[in-house]
């Protein structure tokens, strides 16, 4: 029977579909019940500093695993074969980097908001454009997030989109909004133990009815489906090693060092130390996750040897081959199609809640609270869960903008996160690793890593250049077709249409780069600023640590030797359990006594430093 003609859930499905949504809501309700039932903007926003590695990892996987992976990997690899395997790689500095940067300054400062930073680094001018660009770039995101699953469940049953859309939205927003954090965290646990088991489900049945382990990877190896290792150093290559094992890299530090989402999992660790072992603890869930989208598109390739059937299921788009395969591969089996739907909502369900409580988190206390100071904290607290509520709606419209866009939804999501996340990236290295950096640069450069990236990002979609073509639909090397693929490709690119043409896995590092060399050339012209004048706390010695060679006095001159801020005791935090969050955290770091104790802090440990050198 022709999967496309059975659009339909049998009862076990709907009775599979039905737990993973209530479940949901019951952790969510949980939450709201129990503890301090979130009525401090600390527990609602920051699950009151309390997490353990473990959950925390496993949301970090959760936010980063979407629907658009487990969709989009797999749709990936069938069409252009396992190039794209290689982004694994990226995986390891991109994790590295995070756990020992990252968030030691940032978890030292003790911020709510990862944006508190670049004020006290830099000015309340330069946090509210790095609040105003990570808005942007999430609600666009969100759309993507809502609509792929919905997609996904309208292709296998014959739902209507949008009810499904609403469906998405309103009971990932119900959870977030009464549960906070807490609720967020414990969800995106359960939701990773389904996503895995949706997967696996998807492979075993998939392998057996292609034949076997040893017929799939016969079939994927005659078509020409596993790639080797493509050293091309040409930017404008879509997928080599270098686009997808380095660009990979500054796109990894855009997610897991900087991105709020991410950052409000590591703040909310209990300890410094338990957020950094999450963050190694995600390494072989990512690995995992990525291998088993790629083998999933490998079996769906022997299962179809590259043929598109997309539009028997109404779509023109390759993404929706993969719900095609599903509802094959599992037809005649009661459940586990209701298991894969349910699979890609808790991917969505994950990242769509990280959203909305991050951006709650950042609206609160980067735009609000510094103009309402006297707010109470109850008030606080319930235009924290009225925000997460009012994002939660916003995000319904933007799933009908993506449901325009003609790319495939893994490369739409990850130029997004290059256009919007890299300029944040560059914004963030440029204080951290620079302390010559100063507030009108670090707008200048922010100013023009955007308008570069929309220039290169908006000129790429006009032109399509930044596409490729598929490799051709067969289970066996065709010599003639592939010279015939071949010449059809057109020459190559010259000029601006060359320019448009940069792979979209070097957007972030790209973007990333133009932040940073603009905002020290403006620096530079207008004075840079002195070391003593940086917040204590808020630069890594990065040039002291890579210029080990270089004598005192040069590096003094470089301004390379500042020490990290000393990691401080729970006990001894400027912070009471009852009445605090991350605003009163920061005044309490802004006020004179405070930068007093803690510049005479960095002279002596400063002073340390030299008797050590």
């Amino acid at each position: 029977m022709d999967p496309s003609d059975q659009r339909h859930f049998a009862v076990a499905d709907y009775v599979v579909f039905a737990v993973l949504l209530a479940a949901s809501a019951g952790i969510g309700l949980y939450y709201a019940l129990s503890g301090g039932r979130q009525r401090t903007t600390r527990e609602f926003l920051m699950a009151d500093r309390s997490m353990r590695c473990l959950p925390v990892s496993l949301s970090l996987i959760a936010s980063f695993q979407s629907a658009v992976a487990i969709i989009g990997v797999p749709a990936e690899i069938y069409a252009h074969g396992t190039q794209y395997w290689f982004i694994g790689c990226a995986y390891v500095l991109g994790l590295l980097i995070p756990a020992h940067v990252f968030i030691p300054v940032l978890y030292r400062l003790q911020l709510s908001s990862a944006y508190q930073y670049l004020e006290l680094r830099f000015s309340k001018t330069v946090r509210i454009c790095g609040t105003l660009t990570f808005i942007f770039q999430m609600v666009i995101y969100m759309g993507i997030c809502v609509y792929t699953p919905a997609f996904a469940l309208n292709a296998a049953t014959g739902f209507q989109l949008w009810g499904t859309v609403l469906a998405t939205g309103l009971v990932c927003t119900l959870y977030t909004t009464m549960g906070g954090l807490k609720a967020v965290i414990w969800t995106d646990v359960f939701q990773t133990a389904v996503m895995f088991a949706g997967q696996l489900a998807v492979i075993i049945v998939g392998v057996q009815r292609t034949g076997g382990v040893w017929e799939v990877w016969r079939k994927v190896k005659e078509g020409n489906r596993i790639s080797g290792l493509d050293l091309n150093p040409d930017p404008t290559e879509r997928h080599t090693f270098w686009t997808l094992g380095v660009g990979g890299v500054f796109l990894m530090l855009s997610l897991y060092g900087v991105n709020q989402a991410q950052v409000q999992r590591y703040l909310s660790a209990r300890t410094e130390r338990e957020a950094v072992r999450s963050c190694y603890m995600v390494f072989p869930s990512l690995q995992l996750a990525l291998a088993l989208s790629c083998v999933m598109g490998l079996v769906m390739f022997a299962r179809y040897c590259g043929e598109d059937f997309s539009e028997k299921l109404g779509s023109s788009s390759r993404d929706a081959m993969v719900i095609y395969f599903v509802m094959d591969m599992l037809q005649g089996l009661p459940g586990l199609p209701g298991l894969f739907v349910a699979c890609l909502f808790s991917a969505a369900l994950s990242t769509i809640s990280s959203a909305f409580n991050s951006l709650a988190t950042v609206t609160m206390e980067d735009l609000i609270k510094p103009h309402f100071s006297s707010m109470s904290e109850a008030r606080a607290t319930l235009v924290s869960k009225a925000l997460a509520l009012s994002y939660g709606l916003l995000c319904l419209a933007m799933a009908y903008l993506t449901h325009l866009m003609g790319d495939s939804v893994l490369q739409v999501a990850l130029k997004i996160f290059g256009m919007v996340g890299g300029p944040i990236l560059g914004l963030f290295c440029l204080g951290m690793f620079f302390p010559c950096a100063n507030s009108v640069g670090a707008v200048a450069g922010l100013g023009a890593g955007l308008a570069v990236s929309f220039w290169v990002g908006i000129g790429s979609i006009v032109t399509r250049s930044s596409g490729a073509k598929p490799l051709p639909p067969s289970c066996y090397i065709n010599t003639s077709a592939i010279e015939t693929a071949l010449s059809n490709v057109t020459s190559r690119p010259t000029g601006l249409q060359r320019f448009y043409s940069l792979s979209y896995m070097w957007y972030s590092g790209f973007n990333c780069l133009t932040v940073i060399l603009i905002g020290l050339i403006i620096s530079f012209l207008i004075g840079p600023m002195k070391e003593e004048e940086a917040t204590p706390g808020t630069i890594y010695p990065l040039l002291g640590k890579l210029l080990c060679f270089l004598p005192e006095h040069l590096k003094r001159k470089l301004c390379c030797v500042t020490p990290l801020r000393q990691s401080i005791p729970a006990q001894q935090r400027p912070h009471s359990h009852k009445d605090s969050n991350g605003a009163a955290t920061l005044q309490d770091i802004q006020s004179q006594e405070q930068s007093e104790r803690f510049l005479s802090e960095a002279d002596t440990r400063f002073l340390e430093y030299e008797t050590a050198l």
